[in-house]
């Protein structure tokens, strides 16, 4: 029988098949907010702002998606 492949709802693979979790943030959209919370507080490292990231992922159960990036910025200025 020749059915048609049936693509998961839970995860992808990009063109160049690498695997894309939907529970992971956009890669490009996390760079340009990592280089803005960069650009407003120079006296942190990209290590520090990358853990402040997370710290407001974890006091949103987890997750970012739902944030708006302006949001994200926010409470990681605020953690900072």
């Amino acid at each position: 029988e020749n059915s048609p492949l049936k693509t998961s709802t839970c995860s992808s693979v990009n063109p160049s098949g690498i695997f894309v979790s939907p529970y992971a943030l956009n890669l490009s959209s996390f760079t340009k907010l990592v280089k803005r919370l960069q650009e407003r507080h120079p006296e942190f490292s990209k290590h520090e702002i990358v853990e402040a990231v997370q710290e407001v992922r974890k006091n949103n159960k987890g997750v970012l998606s739902g944030l708006a990036i302006s949001s994200i910025e926010e409470k990681a200025s605020a953690i900072l």
